[in-house]
């Protein structure tokens, strides 16, 4: 996930303060991934250093205000008309705790597979009620939420299938099993 880019364009509708772009930037997303304080300040200065947002003094009340620059706002353009690059994957735990677990002896992979598929139906389960509490008094404001949503409906989903085909090929690759 770019922080870098989701506090730029929410800087892109107006100049705001850490606090204000961490509450917004939550608020849009649902809370799905929420950010450190400290995160939202030290991209802050990385944004400045690079000439994409500049500090317009304070609110009176202590809080730095931050807005987009031009660089800053080519950025969010850019950002939003290109895709996201799918070049380097990001690390999957689960991938990669169920890789080592092949490799372990002494570790029952099942129970783990089992473990994992318990959690990711319960995921599901729990987004998938969100989804419809959120669906059934929508609001315009409850689109992007929506949209997270289903986005986290798709991966428990997608997740749970894999857990399958990981089942499936542990069956296959046991003693007596079809090698």
């Amino acid at each position: 996930m770019s922080i870098r880019h989701s506090l730029l364009a929410l800087l892109h509708g107006q100049p705001r303060y850490g606090y204000e772009l961490r509450v917004e930037f939550e608020d849009r997303t649902g809370a799905a991934w929420p950010l450190n304080i400290g995160q939202v300040y030290t991209t802050l200065d990385r944004l400045e250093r690079d000439g994409l947002v500049t500090k317009e003094g304070d609110d009176g009340g202590g809080h730095v205000i931050y807005s987009l620059t031009e660089a800053g706002a080519e950025q969010v353009r850019a950002w939003f008309s290109g895709a996201v690059d799918r070049g380097n994957p990001p690390r999957n735990e689960i991938a990669i705790k169920l890789a080592l677990a092949v490799t372990m002896p002494g570790v029952d992979v099942s129970a783990v597979i089992q473990s994992q598929r318990e959690a990711s139906l319960r995921a599901l389960q729990e987004h998938t009620q969100s989804r419809k509490s959120v669906g059934a008094n929508q609001r315009p404001a409850d689109t992007a939420w929506l949209l997270v949503l289903d986005s986290l409906i798709f991966q428990a989903e997608a997740e749970v299938r894999w857990l399958d085909l990981c089942e499936a090929r542990m069956v296959q690759f046991q003693p007596g099993g079809n090698q």
